[in-house]
This record gives structure tokens, sequence and C-alpha cells, in this order.
């Protein structure tokens, strides 16, 4: 990653913006295409006991960030913008990473589609109307690799965006996403803020979501396989077909992604996106069936028993690879081979979560 003393921070907080009230209030106005040093700016990083969050957080703690802002939900509701917009008022937050969101499988996106699209739509309009209100100089909207149309031609390049019809399974927590990264892209060209979007595949490591009702399918197998394991089960059956692809990035790899993205100059950033397509897919340019994955987990777990495949449960999309050349072309590739990442998390699982 580039060292971070080469931001650097120009504002005059004796100057003022109008905010949305009519009322002014004090803001970093002089804009720069550098950002004040990691180890010294005021970085707020939404969501920061998830998955995302924490990995961000152990990056920037390596980095020497010594101003980091967190809330936990308990304390600040990022679904309540009066909430938001007094935390944003008070703390003043220079960078901001959106790790924040209501997250799920297959199965609770189908069960639950109102809470995903409403709470992912209140955190992106609150979080991203507050941090330009108050003055935040770089912001970070992470989105996902579902916001691509169904049947996108392969790897899918961020000029997929909009071309076709969504995922079913998951359109109204798509929507919400696309809706993130049309909040950002509207807010610099109308405000003139700096305000990034990065869309990561499919993530996980540490800190992962393992609850079978709500997880995605790579914690769910590691739970799934472990369980049968110890139980001595002689099969495990998974949901669908076995026959979908699907990408795998673990989360360590997307937070260096997302600081190096961050950092980019201005300059540099406006030349690798456009106005109104800004967002910078993160992934590992590689994909798998999930009867593979599942051959993969049984394996590093140690199951002995069979592998059966629930054709009756949906498959979702058929394949969901990402162009990663606009990453790459800054330097970026991934570092955690699927299998280590594999073995990893499901270490940390049987440290963390296993009864």
């Amino acid at each position: 990653l580039l060292s971070p003393r080469w931001w650097r921070l120009t504002c005059d907080l004796q100057s003022g913006i109008p905010s949305s009230h009519g009322k002014a209030i004090p803001s970093s106005i002089t804009m720069s295409s550098e950002l004040p040093g990691l180890e010294n700016a005021r970085v707020f990083v939404a969501g920061h006991r998830g998955m995302v969050g924490s990995a961000i957080m152990r990056r920037l703690e390596a980095e020497g960030c010594r101003h980091l802002l967190v809330r936990g939900r308990d304390e600040l509701d990022l679904t309540n913008q009066a909430q938001v917009t007094s935390f944003f008022a008070s703390e003043r937050p220079e960078v901001v990473f959106m790790a924040a969101a209501r997250v799920g499988g297959i199965n609770a996106n189908n069960t639950r589609p109102a809470d995903f699209i409403y709470d992912n739509l209140a955190i992106a309009a609150n979080t991203i109307h507050a941090a330009h209100a108050s003055g935040c100089r770089r912001l970070l909207f992470l989105g996902s690799s579902c916001i691509y149309p169904r049947l996108a031609a392969q790897p899918m390049q961020e000029s997929a965006l909009l071309t076709g019809a969504l995922e079913p399974t998951n359109e109204p927590y798509a929507l919400a996403k696309i809706a993130g990264i049309k909040l950002c892209e509207s807010y610099n060209r109308q405000h003139g803020t700096d305000f990034r979007s990065v869309m990561p595949t499919n993530l996980y490591g540490p800190n992962d979501n393992f609850d079978l009702a709500t997880s995605h399918v790579l914690p769910a197998l590691i739970r799934r396989f472990d369980a049968a394991k110890a139980a001595g089960d002689a099969q495990v059956t998974i949901w669908g077909s076995g026959t979908p692809r699907r990408e795998f990035l673990h989360v360590d790899d997307l937070a260096e992604a997302c600081l190096l993205v961050m950092k980019l100059s201005k300059e540099r950033h406006d030349a690798l996106t456009l106005p109104m397509l800004s967002h910078i897919n993160v992934g590992t340019g590689t994909d798998i069936t999930i009867r593979e994955l599942a051959h993969i987990i049984r394996d590093i777990v140690g199951f002995k028993g069979s592998i059966g495949f629930d054709s009756t449960y949906p498959d979702g999309a058929p394949r969901k690879l990402l162009d990663i050349s606009k990453l790459r072309s800054q330097g970026w590739e991934p570092r955690i081979a699927l299998a280590d990442g594999i073995r990893a998390t499901w270490e940390w699982y049987r440290n963390h979560v296993a009864p």
C-alpha cells in the first residue's frame, strides 16, 4: 500500500458550509486531491464489529491510526437520521469507511426483503448526507457484487451496472446498494465531495456470520461440516444443485484494497472512474462451483461422510465473477489463497463460535 504520509491536510476550520437546515457548520472547506495522514485523521469505521469493519480496523491500527471513531449499534443506530446527524456534528470525522450493512444469504434475503432494503437504504442515506453536511473529506461506501444483472457477461465489469435484470432472490438488497453508489456519485456531482465506492465479491474470514438461518454459503458450510463431523453424520446435504460458480475473497485482502482505494489521489481515482460510473470491483479474478467449495471445506474440516445436494432450493445467479482489472492496474493483488483462508476461518470459528 502507499504510505499514508503522502496525504496532506488542508483545511480552514474558520469557514463554514450551509447544512441542509440552513445553519453554517464548521468544515474542512479547502479541498485538495490529498487527505490527512491516517495516523492523525479522525476516522469513522461504521460497522466496526462486523467482519468487514473489524478487518478495516485491524488494517488502520497497523497503519498507526490514532483517532479511530467507533460506535456500537447500541450507541449509534445508523438507520436513525437524528442520531447519525448528531454524531457527525459532534465528532467531525474526516474519513469514513461505510462497512455497516444488513447482510445475509439467500434464505435471509428471501424471508426478510423489507428489512434488507429499508435498513440498507437508511444507513446509506443517513451516513452519506451527514458526511457531506459535516465536511467529511473522503468516504468509502462498500457495496456488493449482487448489484450486477443476474445474467451479466462474465467476468463482470463495472460498466455492467444497470444493464439488465437483477437476481430476484436478493433484489431488494442489491437495489439499496446501487442507491448507495448513486448517492455518492450525486453528492460528488452536486456538492464536490470525494465519496467513493468499492464492490467486493463474496467475503469470508474472522467475525463472519455463522448463523445457519442468515449466513452466506461459505461460513454456513464450515459450520455444517464441523457439526456433522462432531456428530458422526454420514452425509451433509447442501441447498441447491452445487453448480453455480462463486468467487471468494478473504476479508483481510478486502481491507487492504479499501485502504488503497481510499488513499488514491483524486486525480488518479478520477482517471479510473467516471462521474456516473465510479465504483471499483474488488475480488480475486477466479471462481469455483459450490460443489467444489463444499469438497474443499469438507477436506479441511476432516468430515469423512458424503455430500448431497437438494435442488428444490434456489441456486441464485448462475455465476458471479468480477473483473478486477481496474484495481490490478493500481498494483493490488489478493494475497490469501482460498484453502489457507478457509482453514484459518474454520480455526477462528472453532475458537470463538463453535459450541
